[in-house]
């Protein structure tokens, strides 16, 4: 598939410097073919759009994907007043600037806070630094009650991109889930073989780190190591504190222990025994 081929070829471009030039001067050309494509096509594309909805009770211009997140086509300055009425608080515009029918000066006008992220149609994602921004200001606008409506030109590629890592980020679905339940909810949302990529590497870049096993990583104290040693205060009310230190390869039995014992806080004789794990320190 040429998509493919496009991206491909930029991988190479990024990892291989022996890369022809002829090969650069292939994808910019590609780039701005596709360029002039999207501006040729875009008013015709936006009529049919148009005209199918005014014809299709099901063709809506946006649809509801969760309580405070909408997800749809580019708006036009009448609908503002609308996505207001709908508590929309913020506006996700994907759009570049030649599909922008409305400026952002009317957004604010409405009180209404706007993210404008230029991506250009067909083959091309946003950046992860930009889906990043986006998803974050989906999740602020959502604790706050406040609608957000993600766009692009149809309501299909780029918009979808951006809502599919939010329900990554924060819903925590797989990227196929989170596709499935954006389809059950639009069902004529359709990806690029590139934006599909980039909702499949922010769930990996997004993956939390694995929770070190005790047994493997660390040394725990338990209470029985504690006995004798006391500190200067009597208060029965007090507690004392267990940390967990890495093991460090290659020290001596010895020295390990003093470290272990070096981080210990211990701060009563009486009580329970509370532990915590605290961020490890050098020894």
């Amino acid at each position: 598939m040429k998509i493919e081929d496009l991206e491909d070829l930029e991988c190479d471009l990024g990892q291989n410097d022996s890369v022809d030039a002829k090969q650069l001067v292939k994808v910019d050309a590609k780039r701005a073919l596709v360029g002039a494509g999207a501006r040729i096509l875009f008013y015709p594309t936006l009529l049919y759009n148009v005209f199918r909805n005014k014809i299709q009770a099901e063709f809506r211009w946006w649809d509801e994907v969760d309580q405070y997140l909408l997800l749809g086509a580019v708006p036009f300055p009448k609908d503002v007043p609308r996505l207001k009425q709908l508590g929309v608080g913020g506006v996700i515009t994907l759009n570049e600037p030649y599909e922008t029918l409305v400026s952002s000066s009317l957004y604010h006008a409405h009180g209404i806070e706007h993210l404008v992220i230029p991506t250009r149609d067909y083959l091309f994602a946003p950046s992860f630094v930009d889906i990043s921004r986006a998803v974050d200001f989906i999740h602020e606008n959502a604790s706050c009650g406040r609608t957000t409506y993600v766009h692009c030109k149809a309501g299909r590629g780029r918009s979808t991109t951006i809502v599919l890592c939010y329900l990554v980020k924060y819903k925590h679905m797989t990227p196929t889930t989170a596709l499935e339940y954006v389809r059950a909810r639009r069902p004529r949302v359709l990806l690029a073989p590139s934006q599909w990529k980039a909702v499949q590497e922010y769930s990996r870049r997004r993956l939390p780190p694995t929770a070190q096993s005790p047994s493997g990583d660390a040394v725990l104290i338990t209470k029985a190591d504690l006995e004798g040693y006391h500190s200067a205060c009597d208060d029965e009310t007090v507690h004392k504190e267990l940390a967990v230190v890495p093991k460090i390869k290659g020290r001596p039995m010895m020295a390990m222990l003093s470290c272990l014992f070096a981080s210990l806080k211990v701060s009563g004789v009486s009580g329970p025994v509370t532990s915590r794990l605290p961020e490890a320190r050098a020894c």
